[in-house]
This record gives structure tokens, C-alpha cells and sequence, in this order.
């Protein structure tokens, strides 16, 4: 058998194998957040962007939400700017704000992505978030004020069906606005989950770099409900930065989601592996 024979024959079995699948997911909108680790090696960008192209192919409509993670912290160093987390989130300010950008990958390979942030179209209404965080010295807790970090308010569904039925993919950078034309970043990982919840996806992806929440032993967990993931955070299971992905993941759910996974952005293809097996991959969380 020739190289291109055996190429065309394997091509044949990995489509007829995943026929089951891209007839179930057909029109379905599957949300991503794409970003941090992931974004690391040129191999992944690539792959990742190839994933994305495929999907629209057979028929799916992906929305990709694009987080910085680690490439924002190295340019803030850079800059001499200081990065700070609060309960997960990054604290940030004015110069903060100036580096916090969309980068297109999809349309290099075929795609027709459009990279736009909550500000376009009116697309992400947002307001200032200020967060609760325990002070052990004054036994209380204390509200701080973490600077340009916005929460949703609103997404503009209508915005991206017409985006979607125009075979276009959105790429949003998760940047909000409020009543006043002010902006804020808002954490990757809770636009993400709006989206999802507010398109009714069929599934929401968060990428990390770890393969997905484990527990104290180290090994992953998943079949998660939200009253599995309440017991995960008092016993302290649950810290740290994967507290916003898994409370995006519950609101996401609650909210018309039907399915959240949290997986390891960095092996190449784990999109299209969780998607096209029967086994999935990472942390599989449902409103049950």
C-alpha cells in the first residue's frame, strides 16, 4: 500500500469512527476558553487552531474564548508591572488593561474567525467586581477593590447567533463594558461560562495545563455535581486559580450549559479528544 493509500485509508477509519459523534454534535455550539498554558508552544497554537477549524467543518459551532495566563504575567514583568491574584483572579490596572489582547490563530488555517472583544457590539455588558477576602490580623472580611476586573452582566446572545449562522467563528477577548463606556478585564474562564450558559452549549471546554481537578491524592476527578464540588471546596480540595474555573463551570451548567469539562490544554488535540471518544478526557462536571 502506498503512503497516500495508507494516509486515505486511516483518514477513512478515524471519520467513520467519529461519524457517531459529529452526527450528535451537528449545530451544537461548543464554547472553549483557550489560553494560558496552551498557549505556550508554537505545535499546540497550531493544532488547537486546526481543532477549531475542523469542528466548524462538520457542522459545530465553536466559540472561543481567548485568556492570557502565563504570556500576560511574562509581559508584565517586562513592563515592570506588578501581577497580584486575589482568590484566583489577577488584580490589574490601566497598563494591565493595555496588554491584554486577542490573538487570531484560526484563520491561518482556513477558518473564517472573527477576534472581537465584549466591547464590539455591545457584547459583553460588564460592572466593577470587587471581591471578599478573609483577613486573619482583623478576624473579618475585607472588600477590596481589585482595580479594572469587571463581571458579567449581559451577553449578547443575538450577536453571536448572527455571527455563527454567517459560519463565522468569534474569538472574544474577555473585555467588558459598563453603562458608562468604562472597560474591565474580566476573568477568561467566567466569560467562558456566561457564554456557555447563555447559548445553551452542548459543551463548555475550559483548557488548563493540568489534566483536569484532581484530588489530594493527585489523581483526576470527574462525574462531578455541584454538590460533589461544595464538599471538593470545604475540604479544601478545590484552591486557589481553579476556584473561578470550576464556579464558572457550576454557573455554566445551572444555567443552560449541558456539560463542562475542565482539560489539559497542553497535550496536543484534547479538544477533538474529548469531543470525538467515548471516554472523554479531564473533568467532566454536570448539573446533576
Amino acid at each position: 500500500m502506498s503512503l497516500n493509500q495508507q494516509t486515505a485509508s486511516q483518514i477513512a477509519a478515524v471519520l467513520t469512527e467519529s461519524l457517531p459523534y459529529i452526527k450528535r454534535f451537528t449545530g451544537k455550539t461548543i464554547v472553549v476558553k483557550y489560553g494560558g498554558n496552551a498557549m505556550v508552544e508554537d505545535a499546540l497554537k497550531q493544532k488547537f487552531a486546526r481543532d477549531i477549524v475542523l469542528m466548524k467543518l462538520v457542522g459545530m459551532n465553536p466559540i472561543v474564548v481567548h485568556g492570557g495566563g502565563p504570556q500576560i504575567g511574562e509581559l508584565l514583568e517586562r513592563l515592570n508591572i506588578e501581577s497580584r491574584f486575589v482568590n484566583g483572579m489577577r488584580v490589574t490596572d490601566n497598563a494591565t488593561m493595555d496588554v491584554v489582547e486577542i490573538v487570531g490563530l484560526i484563520n491561518q488555517h482556513g477558518g473564517q474567525a472573527l477576534g472581537l472583544s465584549g466591547k464590539d457590539g455591545n457584547l459583553i455588558k460588564a460592572s466593577k467586581l470587587a471581591v471578599e477576602q478573609d483577613s486573619a490580623a482583623m478576624a473579618s472580611s475585607e472588600i477590596i477593590d481589585i482595580g479594572h476586573v469587571g463581571q458579567v452582566d449581559k451577553i449578547n446572545v443575538d450577536l453571536l447567533n448572527r455571527l455563527t449562522a454567517n459560519d463565522l467563528i468569534p474569538v472574544i477577548a474577555p473585555i467588558g463594558v459598563d453603562s458608562n463606556g468604562a472597560t474591565y478585564n474580566i476573568n477568561a474562564d467566567l466569560v467562558a461560562g456566561e457564554v456557555a450558559a447563555v447559548m445553551s452549549a452542548e459543551k463548555l471546554i475550559l483548557l488548563t495545563n493540568v489534566p483536569g481537578l484532581l484530588d489530594k491524592q493527585g489523581q483526576v476527578l470527574t462525574g462531578l455535581t455541584a454538590s460533589k464540588v461544595d464538599g471538593l471546596i470545604s475540604d479544601g480540595t478545590i484552591t486557589g486559580g481553579m476556584l473561578p474555573k470550576i464556579s464558572c463551570a457550576l454557573d455554566a451548567v445551572k444555567g443552560g450549559a449541558k456539560s463542562a469539562h475542565i482539560i489539559d490544554g497542553t497535550v496536543p488535540h484534547s479538544v477533538i479528544l474529548e469531543i470525538f471518544t467515548d471516554q472523554g478526557v479531564g473533568t467532566l462536571i454536570t448539573n446533576g
